[in-house]
């Protein structure tokens, strides 16, 4: 058995021809929109939503609204376990390249941006339920994420990521609907106004372990805050055009995915609290199967772990009792 685990990264393009792959997490937001008959109209649209909102923001320098183009790129990270060849299908990830039609020039963009992991999904969808079943008072077990932090921080400082990567990643949620926020005075001229939430979240405590801290900012022409998931500082560490790249991307997944909070017809105000049953929203031409996704997130959970937590429990409770950066 390995000392140190070992990352093999894959990429494929996210286009209108994209078909998941077998490893592929079936509940992963962009695999569920390239299935089913509307499938190249679904991508298809998503898409050029994405290049929209880019040039709506990427507003200078860009007089018809067409100089810029988004493409994306999936990530797969495969981890290895075993000497011989064994790995795992660690996390899933986005990255953003941006096309400067004007000067012909491709920009690199952010990685990060949507996040699909099997070890979160087992994490709470398996260990948190577990845990919680039969219980009149919601707790979290003990060392809840560790592992998963872990294992992300080890991916990040890998020599893997370093060679692929320039910049450290970006992740790009939806705010919380048990969450009130409040709005700042701060304002940055492409992320927007800054929020702040009433209390910290269980994600945020779990991304906190991935060594993550968090910022929420509604950007201009959104109508709800997204959370920023970063390491460093995400207001210097960044170009503007990179930041455009993953608001426009995931901005626009998120109407897909959360049409009552960032499709909703009237924008946050300075106490906002998301809600999942507002009515008054609009939905996209595009098809999205949430009751899927919510049912898979178990199956995928224990997935993980029958060929991951299970087979090589000693194996990495060792490795995380003794893993420091």
């Amino acid at each position: 058995m390995n000392k140190d685990f070992t990352f093999t990264i894959k990429n494929i393009c996210f286009d209108e021809n994209y078909h998941p792959s077998d490893n592929t997490r079936a509940t992963t937001n962009f695999a569920n929109l390239a299935r089913g008959n509307s499938r190249q109209e679904n991508l298809r649209n998503a898409l050029k939503m994405i290049d929209n909102s880019f040039n709506a923001m990427a507003h200078w320098d860009n007089p018809n609204g067409d100089r810029y183009s988004v493409e994306l790129e999936i990530i797969s990270v495969d981890m290895g376990i075993e000497a011989g060849g064994q790995s795992f299908p660690s996390i899933e990830i986005l990255k953003t390249n941006i096309v400067d039609h004007k000067t012909n020039k491709r920009i690199e963009g952010i990685v990060g941006n949507n996040f699909s992991s099997y070890v979160r999904d087992y994490d709470f969808s398996v260990l948190l339920l577990g845990h919680n079943k039969g219980q009149a008072k919601f707790s979290i077990p003990d060392n809840f994420g560790d592992l998963h932090g872990k294992l992300f921080k080890y991916f990040v400082n890998s020599n893997a990521y370093k060679q692929h990567f320039n910049k450290p990643p970006v992740i790009c949620l939806s705010v919380s609907d048990n969450k009130t926020y409040h709005r700042t005075e701060n304002q940055h001229p492409v992320l927007g106004i800054e929020y702040l939430p009433n209390e910290s979240s269980l994600t945020e405590q779990y991304f906190k372990k991935m060594g993550l801290q968090v910022r929420y900012f509604m950007p201009p022409n959104s109508v709800a805050p997204l959370a920023f998931y970063f390491f460093g500082d995400l207001l210097s560490d960044y170009t503007n055009l990179e930041l455009i790249g993953t608001i426009s991307t995931m901005g626009t997944f998120q109407k897909i995915y959360r049409p009552e909070i960032y499709n909703a017809n009237a924008a946050a105000g300075k106490c906002y609290q998301p809600n999942l049953k507002n009515p008054d929203h609009s939905l996209t031409q595009i098809v999205y199967d949430r009751e899927e996704r919510s049912r898979l997130a178990i199956e995928q959970g224990k997935f993980a772990e029958e060929y991951f937590i299970k087979p090589y429990q000693t194996v990495l409770e060792q490795w995380s009792a003794n893993y420091a950066l």
